[in-house]
């Protein structure tokens, strides 16, 4: 059976080599975040089934996304998309504190039952539109979507900080592009792309 430390042999072969992402990824154990009907499968670099149709993100790609951050652990971030909450746990370590929107309140639920159980106390994990952000904790200095479409929903630009960094997966859903954007004088700036994935779609009041 496959450990926490083959997967990140493995993120390390995908081309990821900054030491705090990895030793984020050796702090948190995968298995503690997806369902336990598919726990044997927890340190395979796939998505995993999570309900109502959505997957976790591939590892690797969470840690591309997150390495893309070039986070330094002072950052309030907001984190659209919680899933079973192993991206959310990693950008807590990584960072001063996380809020997280997730659509579904069950998944949402499982969510903070998983981080709680890990012990993090900088996070606290919501159910809203993640499209429309959290306006009552900005500016974040970094934002990270996990979902796809075509543009970043208007909200996210507006609560991000100047000089801020947000990812997002830019695509219509099933094939994207995942893009670092930064803030300058003039808004949002593309800066460059992480890597080629497939996410599925956001859905929201700023997105399908």
């Amino acid at each position: 059976m496959r450990t926490q430390e083959d997967l990140v042999q493995t993120i390390i072969a995908e081309g990821v080599n900054d030491p705090s992402v990895l030793q984020a990824l050796r702090q948190v154990p995968r298995a503690q975040f997806v369902p336990s009907d598919v726990v044997e499968q927890a340190y395979l670099d796939r998505p995993l089934p999570i309900p109502h149709g959505q997957v976790t993100t591939q590892p690797s790609l969470t840690a591309k996304m997150i390495e893309a951050l070039r986070l330094t652990g002072s950052e309030h971030v907001l984190e659209v998309g919680t899933g079973y909450g192993f991206q959310t746990a990693l950008l807590a370590h990584l960072s001063d504190f996380v809020w997280s929107v997730e659509r579904w309140s069950d998944i949402s639920g499982t969510a903070r039952a998983n981080l709680t159980r890990h012990g993090l106390t900088n996070v606290e994990a919501l159910v809203g539109d993640g499209t429309e952000g959290l306006l009552e904790h900005t500016p974040y200095e970094a934002i990270l979507v996990s979902a796809a479409f075509p543009r970043v929903p208007p909200p996210l630009v507006e609560q991000l900080a100047p000089g801020g960094r947000l990812v997002q997966p830019i695509g219509s859903g099933g094939q994207e592009l995942v893009i670092l954007f930064a803030k300058g004088p003039g808004g949002l700036m593309h800066s460059r792309t992480v890597t080629g994935a497939y996410f599925v779609r956001l859905y929201g009041t700023h997105a399908f």
